[in-house]
């Protein structure tokens, strides 16, 4: 099922809003400020989080050097 957003599919979504509520909350904020309008199902949900997750490893990995 598609929703409007982020907000919208975590308020309908309990499987959604269990897995959202589970992320670190700095997570949670960089969904809700950046990325909101761009998700609309739980899939997108998900994804997002791992191409969150991706980009950071690669910062610290960036940081190594």
């Amino acid at each position: 099922m598609q929703y409007q957003n982020l907000e919208d599919l975590i308020s309908h979504s309990s499987s959604s809003r269990r897995f959202f509520l589970s992320l670190p909350v700095p997570v949670q904020r960089k969904l809700h400020e950046r990325h909101s309008g761009y998700i609309h199902n739980a899939l997108e949900l998900h994804a997002r989080v791992d191409a969150l997750n991706r980009q950071q490893y690669l910062e610290t990995l960036g940081g190594w050097r």
